[in-house]
């Protein structure tokens, strides 16, 4: 990451006028517009574009926010900040797709990625930022490769295999928010119909994200640099929401897909080179 970016708080909390929970919501609005600064305008348009993706695709909030959110403010505020974000999105889409999901599909999955999350959210801790992000610009660069390549992938049929997914999927949530990449090809590998495939990997990523929730607090990673982000995140994040909704129908998948794939693959690359 660029070392001239440097997040600073959109203001300071002095006396007892902002620390008071009776301030109105208008108030810390208002506060925040007059410290606006480039990373706070940096994360609502990571926001914007990863609520956006995600509402004309289905997929990619994380894929496309974190790295987006690690150039602006790094790895270690921008994990706990797309952790919470990821909860609402994540929680909605699967209520829209809740008839086609399966339990018994992703029971594997989810008890694998329960163990592997606090795994991924320690070593995100203890690990230097270049290291964090030398990882996260491979796995996007494989992620974005493989979905633009679309191998035919042999058929899983052992049980086994879900945890070792899960396992990985879990690790991913933990550290960058970005399990999907695991789930994804293992849901290719069990032939899950659309339908399916969708509603599966949401229920995933829904209990996953609750899991990456605690695990933060557990850590102590709701710092207030990162609860300050979200009056500029969350406003962002649903335009971009409703932006995606209008737009879809105008927008050919295929064309808007290979864009998202070609984005991954210019982020992937800036994190490794940068």
């Amino acid at each position: 990451m660029n070392d001239a970016v440097v997040y600073r708080p959109f203001f300071e909390y002095s006396g007892t006028a902002l620390e008071c929970t009776s301030c109105s919501a208008r108030l810390h609005w208002g506060i925040a517009m007059m410290n606006l600064d480039f990373p706070s305008l940096g994360v609502a348009l990571a926001m914007f574009i990863a609520a956006f993706t995600q509402a004309v695709t289905g997929f990619g909030s994380a894929l496309v926010g974190m790295p987006l959110l690690s150039q602006f403010v790094g790895v270690k505020t921008g994990a706990p900040l797309m952790a919470l974000l990821s909860l609402g999105l994540n929680l909605g889409l699967l209520l829209i797709q809740r008839q086609a999901f399966r339990w018994r599909d992703v029971r594997g999955l989810v008890i694998a990625a329960i163990v592997g999350i606090p795994i991924g959210i320690v070593a995100i801790a203890a690990l230097s930022e270049r290291v964090v992000l030398i990882g996260l610009g491979i796995l996007l660069i494989g992620y974005a490769l493989y979905a633009w390549i679309t191998p035919r992938l042999p058929e899983l049929k052992h049980p086994a295999w879900s945890f070792l997914f899960g396992f990985a999927s879990g690790i991913l949530a933990g550290g960058y928010n970005v399990g999907g990449p695991p789930a994804v090809i293992y849901g290719a590998c069990k032939r899950w119909e659309p339908n399916e495939f969708r509603s599966n990997l949401q229920l995933l990523f829904l209990l996953e994200n609750i899991f990456v929730l605690a695990g933060h607090l557990w850590q102590g990673n709701f710092t207030r640099e990162v609860l300050n982000l979200l009056w500029f995140a969350v406003p962002a994040l649903i335009v971009g929401i409703g932006a995606g909704v209008i737009l879809d129908r105008f927008i050919p998948d295929a064309l808007f897909r290979k864009i998202v794939l070609a984005l991954l693959l210019g982020l992937g690359a800036r994190l490794l080179l940068s």
